[in-house]
């Protein structure tokens, strides 16, 4: 079975947060399914991101790789931290 590109970027849209332009950056980063998520380090995607972009990104990528991150991890996600503002950083 031949999965598509746009079958894959619709997938990641079911992640809280993740609309047309992050899906697309997902792909850009070499996911192809939200599974491959699963326990990946977001300060490591965030950082092979703004190397692909050419520098710095937005912090908020970063609160948005957290969330992903989780939901692809979490069985049963708590609703809180499945908005990606909860992933901000704590000062």
């Amino acid at each position: 079975m031949i999965i598509t590109e746009d079958a894959v970027l619709r997938e990641f849209r079911r992640i809280p947060g993740v609309g047309i332009q992050i899906s697309k950056d997902l792909w850009n980063l070499g996911f192809r399914s939200v599974i491959e998520l699963k326990n990946q380090n977001p300060e490591e995607l965030y950082q092979k991101h703004c190397l692909i972009q050419g520098g710095k990104v937005d912090r908020c990528m970063l609160y948005v790789f957290r969330c992903a991150v989780y939901f692809a991890t979490e069985p049963e996600p708590d609703k809180e931290k499945l908005k990606w503002w909860y992933w901000k950083d704590t000062i």
